[in-house]
């Protein structure tokens, strides 16, 4: 069987990585072959397998995003040999910091028309996780249009607002009519420009900035701190939805907001959803941004930069550098 380079980590509750030579995976009757030429990793992703085991035993490969070219397809799949295509795969398969992947024909949609590999893989698990959350979650499964009426006029507070899943919930709440304020430190210039009234973290204090003026929706990417703080800013009859950890769990003990709902959830890849997304990134309505490329050999040097918390945008790896 044809070996390829894949990046391994070497157990669950070891974050070191080994770049090693490995057999190609063999698609199952309804999977694509993809030859990856573009991945992403996210912030943590390595704690996942320790955390959250996966279901059935497999290789440990990290990075969940990837854009790259259709190898072999099932017979009755829209995508074709030589097409580009970009992802999400399932947390039940390896990921994609290797040069040939698979993933069935519901997580894959067509990359948008000029768009680099290197820019695709940035945008799938933060563009889809924003997506569920405005669209899907917070208040129900919505269309487009739906959306807009539900979220239209609505103050909506997104901490850690220039990260990855951060960004894309600004620019989607602000195409369906939302007023948006972001929270953010040394990227502070990011929120300002995608549309957000944006404030500080490090010297704001929620509690007073919200005053009589608080917030229908708190959106938080980063947990912690930051979410326990976001807790002030929100109305009764309002929401706190997080993607980090459940709300209560840090929910302030002499915070006295009623009826406020709480939500935790974990995206789930879906193609037809990144369908849409690549409709929206041609229309020029929104786009991922890339803080760095790096060669696969250079993976040390990628994650570290991925643990400072401090990435304007994605970490993407091209696999064509060397």
């Amino acid at each position: 069987m044809t070996e390829m380079r894949a990046l391994i980590q070497q157990s669950a509750t070891s974050k070191t990585l080994t770049l090693t030579k490995t057999p190609r995976p063999t698609p199952a009757q309804d999977e694509h072959l993809i030859h990856v030429k573009a991945c992403s990793p996210c912030a943590g992703e390595l704690l996942w397998p320790a955390n959250f085991p996966p279901p059935n035993q497999r290789t440990l490969i990290p990075c969940p995003d990837v854009a790259g070219m259709v190898i072999s397809a099932p017979a009755d799949s829209p995508f074709k040999p030589g097409d580009c295509v970009y992802a999400r795969t399932n947390y039940i398969r390896p990921g994609n910091a290797c040069d040939y992947a698979t993933a069935p024909t519901d997580e894959l949609a067509r990359m948008p028309q000029g768009m680099s590999f290197v820019q695709a893989a940035a945008v799938p698990v933060s563009a889809q996780t924003a997506w569920q959350l405005l669209l899907v979650q917070t208040f129900g499964e919505l269309d487009w249009e739906e959306a807009k009426q539900v979220w239209g006029g609505k103050r909506v507070l997104v901490t850690a607002a220039s990260g990855g899943v951060g960004m894309w919930v600004v620019q989607l709440a602000r195409l369906l009519g939302a007023e948006v304020i972001g929270t953010a430190g040394g990227n502070m210039g990011i929120v300002k420009e995608l549309g957000a009234e944006v404030l500080d973290y490090r010297t704001t204090n929620l509690r007073e900035w919200a005053g009589q003026e608080k917030v229908d929706v708190v959106v938080d990417c980063i947990g912690g701190k930051s979410l326990r703080d976001a807790w002030w800013t929100v109305k009764d009859e309002g929401v706190v939805v997080s993607i980090f950890q459940a709300p209560l769990m840090v929910k302030p003990e002499e915070f006295e907001g009623e009826n406020v709902k709480d939500l935790f959830f974990v995206m789930q890849p879906v193609g037809q959803q990144l369908e849409e997304i690549t409709k929206l990134i041609e229309e020029g309505a929104c786009r991922g941004m890339v803080d760095s490329v790096w060669p696969l050999e250079q993976y040390e040097e990628a994650f570290r930069r991925l643990d400072t918390g401090h990435a304007k945008g994605k970490i993407a790896f091209d696999l064509e550098l060397n």
